[in-house]
């Protein structure tokens, strides 16, 4: 008997929320902030998190922390490529 091990990282109390930005979203946020793709901070593409939301190399992630003292806090990640070792 096999059993299916799979679990979605996302459902986890200590994971925020990620969801990939639409490119309207993006263009407004570097143009908000006035910075390029290159100065945004990085996420690997093999985060477990961003595996589960299927983004690719090159995606922006909104990524949505409840907090106590701020009550949301939002980040942004650029998905990129792992190097390797």
């Amino acid at each position: 008997m096999e059993m299916s091990t799979t679990f979605n990282v996302l459902q986890h109390i200590m994971v925020p929320d990620h969801e990939i930005m639409s490119e309207e979203e993006v263009s407004d946020l570097l143009s908000t902030y006035q910075i390029t793709h290159e100065q945004l901070p990085k996420i690997y593409h093999d985060d477990p998190a961003v595996k589960t939301i299927e983004a690719a190399i090159g995606d922006v992630v909104r990524i949505v922390r409840v907090s106590q003292t701020a009550g949301r806090a939002e980040s942004y990640r650029l998905v990129v490529k792992r190097p390797k070792k």
